[in-house]
């Protein structure tokens, strides 16, 4: 009988668990992100990226004419120098098992530019006369800029631990070349990679590297609005820190025992 009242009575006291276990989830990837950046860029081209400008002394300056305007900028040797830049970035990521997919887009202020002072100056057949062109002396010798420039990418990544992203990027590339006094955007593509790292819950630092063309606008190499002026392939690595917003992720896990 005692021995039964006391099986009553330890069962009911209250039972002793240990204490659940809190397990953080993994990095989420998927979502909605934006960040700043900083890095450089250089020229990509051989220097065939600076250029002089030239017209044909038998046809009025910058005249119009059936084979293009009579003012052309044609390459002189001269490579853009190295700058920095600096710009911002936004995009959206979708995960899935240990593959990332995305698309970004971003834009940058750079100060890259190429000095035409020392250009040397070179013999160019006219595509309007049988004549050779000559130097506008008013506009050879001047800087010719790269003011700013962006993209629009996609983004394929796969995650070699749950932090450490490697991904390859390309897409569209845009900017404004400003050179003797004239401006014009420019447009073409652009392609790279990068590693990116979340390093804690919604925050990443990549690095990247971009190859950018903005040479699409033709191969005409007359007037400034009519085909070619001043056609910038450049390389540009940069470094860059992502917020990751997560809208929309999971709760956290707590193991139950």
């Amino acid at each position: 009988m005692a021995l039964a009242t006391g099986s009553a009575f330890a069962a009911d006291l209250p039972s002793r668990k240990e204490a659940p276990v809190y397990l953080p989830p993994p990095p989420l990837w998927s979502g909605f992100y934006g960040g700043l950046n900083i890095g450089g860029g250089w020229d990509a081209n051989g220097g065939q990226s600076g250029a002089s400008a030239y017209y044909d002394p038998s046809i009025p300056f910058a005249a119009p004419s059936p084979a293009g305007s009579n003012l052309f900028f044609l390459p002189n040797g001269n490579a853009l120098g190295s700058a920095v830049g600096g710009g911002a970035q936004v995009g959206y990521n979708f995960q899935f098992n240990q593959f990332v997919l995305g698309v970004e887009t971003d834009f940058q202020g750079t100060s890259i530019s190429s000095s035409g002072n020392n250009a040397p100056l070179t013999l160019y057949q006219s595509p309007l006369s049988p004549n050779y062109l000559t130097p506008v002396g008013a506009l050879t010798g001047s800087n010719v800029d790269l003011s700013w420039f962006g993209t629009v990418r996609g983004r394929v990544g796969y995650l070699i631990t749950p932090t450490l992203l490697i991904y390859g990027t390309a897409g569209f590339a845009y900017g404004q070349v400003d050179a003797w006094g004239f401006s014009n955007t420019s447009t073409g593509w652009t392609a790279g990679g990068g590693v990116e790292w979340m390093f804690a819950p919604h925050w990443s630092a990549k690095a990247e590297y971009l190859y950018v063309d903005l040479s699409s606008n033709g191969g005409a190499n007359s007037g400034w609005n009519v085909g070619y002026n001043f056609q910038p392939q450049i390389n540009v690595v940069r470094a860059g820190v992502n917020y990751h917003f997560n809208w929309g992720a999971p709760a956290p896990v707590v193991a139950k025992y």
